[in-house]
């Protein structure tokens, strides 16, 4: 830029212009001192180590609650599985014994037949009865 500045007339020049209050001075950055690195340090690994603790702590209890439903669903299912050994064996005793009564229920049912079919018969021999006594009654009036 300076040969470019030669051959141009100074009130032509462009100087950059410095504005103090825009610029911002770096400080040296100082570290810490090496004993207070150390405590930092011992610090967050301390703070670290109760963190991890208690996502190991929570991790266990959950699976602490999960092995104890398991075992909890586990006894649940076995009283199922007496309970329908228990209503399977009934129900083949009630089975059985109403196989047993089969031939009684049988009797019945037939010993109910023909007692319907000796109601028929009582009607119609009452029926027969009453046109008997009509006629013996018309055959008594003459």
């Amino acid at each position: 830029m300076a040969a470019a500045a030669e051959g141009v007339p100074a009130t032509h020049r462009e100087e950059p212009v410095r504005d103090d209050a825009a610029v911002e001075t770096a400080e040296e950055a100082k570290e810490p001192a090496e004993a207070d690195i150390n405590e930092l340090c011992r610090d967050m690994f301390s703070k670290m180590a109760t963190y991890l603790t208690g996502e190991l702590t929570a991790t266990s209890e959950d699976y602490k609650l999960l092995e104890n439903m398991n075992k909890l669903t586990s006894l649940k299912y076995l009283e199922m599985k007496d309970i329908a050994i228990n209503i399977s064996r009934n129900l083949k005793d009630l089975n059985q014994k109403y196989a047993g009564l089969q031939p009684y229920l049988d009797q019945i049912n037939v010993i109910e037949e023909q007692v319907a079919a000796l109601e028929q018969a009582a009607y119609k021999l009452d029926a027969y009865s009453k046109k008997l006594e009509a006629k013996y009654k018309k055959l008594e009036k003459r």
